[in-house]
């Protein structure tokens, strides 16, 4: 073989394996830009559901403030009723009962 078309053959084998690396750089670019935008749409998703999940505990809250109001005032009642029942101790008693099962 002669000189020139070793170097030819060389110049060739370069050239090629130097597409072969500007190849693989922008197919790995390329697969990153998709993880990217992917990885961009699971935090949309993620926000989303925790608005939800923020949104649901605040209802929670709201109703759990709600049910021990309406506690207090089934309460407030139960000593009027108490107050103005002449067999109030026997109502007390009874209440007292029911109330301990409640906080236990």
């Amino acid at each position: 073989m002669s000189t020139g078309l070793i170097i030819a053959l060389i110049v060739i084998a370069v050239a090629v394996i130097a597409l072969l690396v500007v190849g693989s750089r922008n197919a790995k670019a390329r697969r990153d830009d998709t993880r990217r935008v992917e990885a961009g749409e699971h935090r949309d998703q993620a926000r989303i559901v925790q608005a939800k999940a923020d949104q649901r505990a605040a209802q929670a809250e709201e109703q759990a403030a709600l049910a021990r109001q309406e506690r207090r005032q089934a309460d407030e009642r139960h000593a009027q009723a108490d107050r103005l029942d002449p067999d109030v101790d026997e109502a007390v008693e009874d209440r007292e009962h029911h109330d301990a099962g409640r906080t236990a």
